[in-house]
């Protein structure tokens, strides 16, 4: 077998038992690509936003580098033919109109807010592989049935405000909470030209949307050590997180004997292993982390008298997460007795599973097999704003790889033939649903 029928092969495989979608026959579209030296300076341009010494971005959502990245990802949309704007929720919503009358609009793209100390490729491969995708089409002079909109979602990385805001579940409360640096979420949005006491103008609800499609960076390892271009995204895990407080009695460290005490931070070293053995020990892809301690009084001649920890469990079933989450409960409270403290939680936060929908996958597929490029299913272990818009239409995922792994780091990096692949993917995929 050589390797273009090995290739051919790989993806045949990933069609299987997925419905076959049906696309009328005009093969000249069908060869049509985006120019990928274009998209990765685009990628390069960017970068320069929240530019960081490390070698990435600090360009955090609200801030003036995020503002400065978002005017030019707006003028890039205009350069495309889009017309944009910014919705009340701040999205940036670039929009192509299409021909057919009351067609839904086909959604696609993602963010360009980053964590601090960030990479360059995180939420930015989507978001100007979507403005390359519309640039590609007007160039082409493509006449799109549907309405065709590239899409910027604000504030994905501190909790998918945008995407969130688009389906109608960002309430009142959370808007004028202030946050941890004592400004309100609504400010915030004003910050970056949205409306947020037009909040309810930028709800969409189900059956509102087409479809959506994100491209983005894997964020994880698999493709990369597997050697494959393309992943097409089962779903996207449930996330729970829940705060536990461990309280024992603070005491003096050299005059209260070893069998007297009441050490809130022993018991909390035995949940952290607690939790790496109970996700551990049950098949599957489900992943649990301690990744916040805080010991109070946090002296070092002070027995620890209280403890604060995050447990968070991922999968792509909530029940799974339920479940796992009985089990290690079960268990802190006997562990929590065993030290003669007390052991309480609460579920701070949860995002529900998204899976994505059958049909785009298997356009995904069809458009991975036409480009002839390698690729598996495989489920998203990070969230995205394709969750929330999950909610209200059929969404799909299409992921490149990352070298090594890495993400949320100044070493992320994605090839830019991956860049390249990926806006190719995204580009046919389009095509195609918007002629299905």
């Amino acid at each position: 077998m050589n390797r273009r029928q090995f290739v051919r092969a790989a993806a045949c495989g990933v069609l299987a038992g997925l419905p076959h979608p049906h696309f009328p026959e005009s093969p000249d579209w069908k060869s049509w690509r985006i120019d990928g030296r274009r998209l990765n300076q685009h990628l390069a341009d960017l970068a320069g936003f929240g530019r960081n010494p490390q070698g990435g971005v600090s360009r955090v959502a609200f801030s003036q580098a995020d503002i400065e990245g978002r005017a030019f990802a707006m003028e890039l949309m205009r350069q495309a033919g889009l017309d944009a704007r910014i919705d009340p929720a701040g999205n940036i919503i670039g929009a192509r109109a299409g021909s057919q009358p009351g067609a839904l609009p086909i959604l696609f793209g993602s963010h360009i807010d980053s964590v601090p100390e960030g990479g360059n490729y995180d939420g930015d491969v989507g978001s100007l592989g979507a403005i390359e995708v519309a640039q590609a089409l007007a160039e082409r002079r493509y006449s799109n049935r549907h309405p065709l909109h590239a899409v910027i979602w604000c504030d994905e990385e501190s909790g998918l405000t945008g995407s969130r805001g688009f389906i109608g579940d960002l309430p009142d409360e959370e808007l004028h909470r202030p946050g941890r640096d004592g400004v309100p979420l609504a400010d915030k949005i004003k910050r970056i030209g949205g409306d947020p006491d037009r909040i309810a103008g930028a709800r969409h609800g189900p059956g509102s949307v087409a479809a959506y499609v994100e491209l983005h960076i894997e964020q994880g390892g698999i493709l990369d050590e597997k050697g494959l271009q393309i992943g097409i995204v089962e779903g996207i895990v449930g996330i729970n997180h829940y705060d536990v407080t461990i309280r024992g009695f603070a005491n003096h460290a050299g005059t209260t004997p070893m069998d007297r005490r009441q050490n809130a931070l022993l018991a909390a070293a035995e949940l952290v292993l607690l939790v790496d053995r109970v996700v551990k020990a049950v098949p599957g892809r489900q992943v649990g982390t301690v990744g916040r301690l805080v010991v109070k009084p946090g002296a070092p001649n002070v027995i620890p008298g209280e403890v604060a920890l995050t447990v968070e469990l991922r999968d792509l079933s909530a029940d799974k997460i339920a479940s796992l989450w009985s089990r290690i409960s079960a268990e802190a409270r006997e562990i929590a007795r065993k030290y003669d403290t007390s052991f309480d939680y609460v579920l701070q936060h949860t995002n529900s599973p998204a899976l994505s929908d059958a049909g785009v996958r298997a356009v995904i597929a069809d458009a991975v097999q036409g480009l002839g490029l390698s690729s598996q299913i495989m489920p998203s272990g990070a969230g995205h704003d394709a969750q929330d818009l999950a909610r209200i239409c059929p969404m799909g995922m299409i992921f490149v790889p990352s070298v090594k792994g890495i993400s949320h780091s100044p070493l992320e990096y994605t090839r830019p033939e991956d860049v390249t692949n990926g806006g190719n993917v995204l580009l046919q995929t389009i095509l195609r649903l918007d002629q299905q």
